[in-house]
């Protein structure tokens, strides 16, 4: 697959003077640590999808804000682009560098200022780890509900970026839905305060619209997010099928019943016995699919919830429903959920991690064409994903060695973005768009659509500085790419009995 951002994009950058660049960095903070040398920015040279690399011009690693500011007005007056990069631990390539321009590294921006528990919230910077923030508020008995996988490394700055989510988003919303504050700077340095310590504020929602934008609107610089009570009960369910599309159709038969679980998820099989080997969490291997569904509240809800739901896996054809039975339990569940990504690193020498989201109901439909399309390609595919919001990950098995692999692996990943949108879902949930799903961006929206999101890029960044190259493709590259002809609910595939 073809891939529409490639290196035409610094191609088409202008030419920056690196030593004319680093003298005025220099000048201007020469307390501002500079990496130069190709053996310091080579570390740099990728996010979380290590198959793109490029190595940076120039890497900077600011400890304050005003160095933030500083670095950009002088990127701005030189016309140099600017990338911002948190943990590197992005899968989509949104915080790949660029040749020709700037890496800012906003890590060591990493203080929580303020806990709250008056007002459960807290004030922190962009480098501060998501699992941080939580162990920040555990002696008020609060938490910050967005847990994506990989929390003890992320942060929130990048979890702003791409509106990350997790396995409890289900019922506590993804990123956007747990903030209420961003201070940012613009391309050219401007201070900016989105939101407000309020429930709402006046205007625009430019916090929803800044939220996700993956660094190509502005930096931010500091993050007000809510605080949640943690539940007093909490447990977890695991369910085990003999068939994947039974598991999935159970899915939707919970949420139909009116209970929201705090997480629901699932794995096949290949992630189950990867994940069970790594974590030991007591997983029954022999299953072709498992659920984990945790419900949380006060002792008496939970304690019907999870009667209703037991019963609910039964009918959908469970052959074993397993209550955690303590805490250490819940958390083995847990773990190995958390821990599958790793987990299935070790079946194969790479794999490339997909995140689109459908509808429930179509869960069933898209999992057995997910299994058809993978052995088309000849490769395996271990499915891991939020089953109950419908984010799935789809983790296509390759070995980068082989000649042609890399190139089936990214055809399958595009087929599978491409079947998402078919069946009215969408190519990300909490990946982002970066640099992977380019090309996908051009089968969910139209000419007019892109031409408006085209617009909001231009009105924070007139000169096309911050992050070029990603999440939104050119209107002629789409061109380029041209006639897919899938939109939402038209099913370019053979046709298969729904379930």
């Amino acid at each position: 697959m073809a891939m529409l951002y490639d290196e035409r994009v610094d191609g088409a950058l202008p030419t920056v003077d690196r030593a004319l660049l680093i003298q005025s960095l220099c000048d201007a903070l020469p307390d501002l640590q500079l990496l130069c040398r190709d053996e310091d920015l080579k570390p740099y040279e990728c996010d979380g999808l290590a198959a793109y690399r490029t190595v940076p011009l120039l890497v900077v690693l600011p400890e304050r804000v005003d160095q933030v500011q500083v670095v950009l007005q002088i990127c701005h007056r030189l016309t140099v682009p600017v990338v911002a990069r948190g943990a590197g631990t992005g899968l989509s390539g949104g915080a790949m560098p660029l040749a020709k321009g700037v890496l800012l590294v906003m890590a060591r921006l990493n203080r929580i200022l303020e806990v709250s528990p008056q007002g459960r919230f807290a004030r922190v910077q962009p480098g501060v780890r998501n699992l941080s923030i939580s162990q920040a508020a555990a002696p008020y008995g609060l938490y910050y509900a967005p847990d994506p996988s990989s929390q003890i490394a992320c942060t929130i700055g990048g979890n702003v970026a791409e509106n990350a989510g997790g396995v409890h988003c289900l019922k506590y919303g993804l990123t956007v839905h747990n903030i209420l504050k961003l201070e940012v700077l613009t391309v050219a340095g401007e201070r900016l305060t989105l939101g407000s310590d309020a429930l709402d504020s006046p205007g625009f929602d430019l916090l929803a619209l800044f939220t996700g934008s993956e660094g190509m609107l502005g930096i931010v610089t500091e993050v007000t997010v809510r605080l949640l009570p943690k539940p007093p009960v909490a447990r977890v369910l695991l369910a085990s099928f003999d068939r994947v599309e039974d598991a999935a159709r159970s899915v939707a038969h919970i949420i139909a019943a009116g209970i929201i679980p705090g997480g629901l998820e699932m794995m096949d099989n290949l992630a189950i016995r990867a994940a069970e080997d790594f974590i030991h969490a007591g997983y029954p291997v022999e299953a072709a699919a498992i659920l984990l569904c945790e419900l949380d509240g006060v002792e008496a809800d939970v304690q019907e919830d999870c009667e209703r739901v037991a019963a609910l896996f039964t009918q959908a054809g469970a052959c074993e429903v397993r209550l955690a039975c303590n805490e250490a339990q819940r958390a083995r569940f847990w773990a190995g959920r958390k821990n599958a990504f790793p987990a299935v690193g070790r079946l194969s020498p790479d794999y490339y991690c997909m995140d689109g989201t459908i509808p429930r109901r179509e869960l069933p439909y898209v999992l057995v064409r997910i299994s058809e399309m993978a052995r088309e390609h000849g490769l395996r595919v271990a499915n891991v994903f939020h089953a109950g919001d419908g984010n799935m990950h789809p983790l296509i098995l390759f070995d980068a060695n082989r000649p042609g692999e890399l190139e089936r692996a990214e055809s399958l990943g595009g087929k599978i973005l491409e079947l998402c949108v078919a069946v009215g879902g969408s190519i990300t949930g909490e990946h982002g768009v970066g640099r992977e799903k380019i090309n996908q961006m051009c089968a969910q929206f139209t000419h007019d659509e892109l031409r408006v999101f085209h617009a909001v890029k231009a009105a924070f960044d007139p000169q096309g500085l911050l992050n070029p190259g990603k999440n939104i493709p050119t209107l002629h590259r789409c061109a380029e790419f041209g006639a897919l002809h899938v939109h939402h609910g038209q099913l370019p595939f053979p046709a298969l009995e729904r379930f």
